[in-house]
C-alpha cells in the first residue's frame, strides 16, 4: 500500500508549513509538493500526478476560483479540498467553488498563528477527508466512522428491525432533512423541484459553520420556490418555508400554544457536530410523532441515524438519496444498513417523492 499523495496549494509560508508538517505526521500520507499559487500548481499536477489536491481560495497571480475552474477541464475525477477563511467572504468563495466543481471543503482556523489548534483543525477534519476522498485510489481504506462496509444491495432497505406499521391514512406534517458534504449541491437540486406552495415546513441541518449556513440559505432561497432561511430562535414555522440550523448552534423544536417555535442552543456536539442532525431529528420526532418524513442526504459519518431511528420508532418515514448520486455514502448509507430507511432514492427522486407524501391524505 503506497501513501496518498496531497499537492498543497497556498500563498502563505506559515500556511503551507504547517499543512505539510501536520499532513506528513500521518503514515498514510505524504505531501509530494507545494505551490504558492494556481499557476504554480497547475504546472505541477502533469508532473507529479497527485491524488488530491487542497486548495487556498484567496491567492495572487491565480486564485482557488481560477485554479478549480482550469484544474476541473483537464483532471474531472481528482478530488480538490478547498481551504477557506472561516469568514463572509470565505463562506461566500467557498459555496462558488463546490458549485463549480470542489469536492469538498475545510475552514482555517481564525488565528493561523496558533499552531497547535491549526494542526488539530487539520487532524480533525483534513485528514479524515483526505482518507475518505483517496480511498482506492491509493488502496487505502476510507475511516470506518466516516462510510459504512458495503452491503450487498441498496436497492431495498435491510430490515434488521420491526417498527410500528403506518397506517395508510397518516398525514405528513413536517419534512426534516439532514446532510453533510456534498450537502450545498445536492440541496440546490432538491429545492428548485419542490414547489413554494408546500402546506408543510422544512427544517434542515447542513453542516456548516457560521457564516456558511447563512450564505447557503440566501443561495438557495435565490433558485428555488421555496424560502430558504437561516433558522432564528423564536421564529413561528409555518407551510412552504425552510430553515437550515446556524452554523455552531444546535436547531430543535418547541411547542407552544398557538405553534411551533424554532430554539437554538451552544449544547456539546454530536457526532462531532454542531448543528448535529440528530438533535433536531429528536425534537422533530417529539413534536410530530408519526407525521415526520426525513430525508438523509449525501455526507460522510453517522450523524442523523439515531434520529432516524427514533422517527422509525414513532412511525414517521424515512426517505435516503442512495449510493450512486451521494458525493459520500456515509450518513444515508449508515441510516439504510441499520434498515431504517423506507426508501433509498436518487437525488432527482427525492423531490418528487417528498411531494407526493406531503399531498396524500390531504
Amino acid at each position: 500500500m503506497r501513501k496518498i499523495k496531497v499537492l498543497v496549494v497556498d500563498d502563505a509560508v506559515v500556511v503551507r508549513k504547517i499543512v505539510t508538517d501536520t499532513l506528513g505526521s500521518d503514515p498514510e500520507i505524504e505531501v509530494i509538493a507545494t505551490a504558492a499559487n494556481g499557476k504554480i500548481a497547475l504546472q505541477k499536477i502533469p508532473q507529479l500526478n497527485p491524488d488530491i489536491l487542497t486548495l487556498d481560495i484567496e491567492m495572487p497571480e491565480m486564485d482557488g476560483i481560477e485554479t478549480l475552474t482550469e484544474a476541473r477541464k483537464l483532471y474531472k475525477d481528482l478530488p480538490i479540498i478547498m481551504f477557506s477563511t472561516l469568514t463572509e467572504r470565505g463562506g461566500s468563495k467557498t459555496l462558488e467553488a463546490l458549485a463549480l466543481g470542489a469536492t469538498d471543503y475545510v475552514t482555517k482556523p481564525a488565528n493561523v498563528g496558533s499552531v497547535s489548534i491549526a494542526k488539530q483543525r487539520i487532524r480533525d477534519e483534513l485528514i479524515p477527508k483526505i482518507k475518505m476522498f483517496c480511498a482506492g485510489r491509493a488502496g487505502t481504506e476510507a475511516p470506518s466512522k466516516a462510510i459504512p462496509k458495503p452491503i450487498v444491495k441498496t436497492a431495498a432497505p435491510v430490515i434488521k428491525k420491526q417498527f410500528r406499521p403506518r397506517p395508510a391514512n397518516q398525514k405528513i406534517e413536517i419534512v426534516a432533512i439532514g446532510v453533510s458534504t456534498g450537502g450545498p449541491n445536492a440541496l440546490a437540486e432538491l429545492f428548485p423541484t419542490l414547489p413554494g406552495d408546500l402546506p408543510v415546513p422544512i427544517v434542515l441541518v447542513q453542516h456548516m459553520p457560521p457564516f456558511f449556513t447563512k450564505l447557503l440559505a440566501e443561495r438557495l432561497t435565490s433558485k428555488s420556490p421555496v424560502d430558504i432561511q437561516e433558522g432564528k430562535a423564536g421564529e413561528k414555522l409555518q407551510p412552504g418555508k425552510a430553515w437550515i440550523a446556524p452554523g455552531d448552534y444546535h436547531m430543535v423544536l418547541e411547542k407552544k400554544a398557538d405553534g411551533v417555535y424554532l430554539k437554538t442552543n451552544q449544547e456539546p456536539q454530536e457526532n462531532s457536530c454542531r448543528p448535529a442532525v440528530d438533535p433536531l431529528f429528536r425534537s422533530v420526532s417529539d413534536i410530530y410523532g408519526p407525521n415526520v418524513l426525513s430525508v438523509i442526504l449525501t455526507g460522510m459519518g453517522q450523524d442523523g441515524m439515531k434520529g432516524c431511528e427514533q422517527i422509525k420508532d414513532k412511525g414517521g418515514y424515512v426517505i435516503v438519496q442512495d449510493e450512486k448520486t451521494s458525493v459520500v455514502w456515509g450518513m444515508p448509507g449508515f441510516v439504510a444498513r441499520e434498515g431504517l430507511a423506507d426508501e433509498i432514492l436518487p437525488l432527482d427522486q427525492i423531490g418528487p417523492k417528498i411531494i407526493s407524501l406531503v399531498k396524500k391524505n390531504r
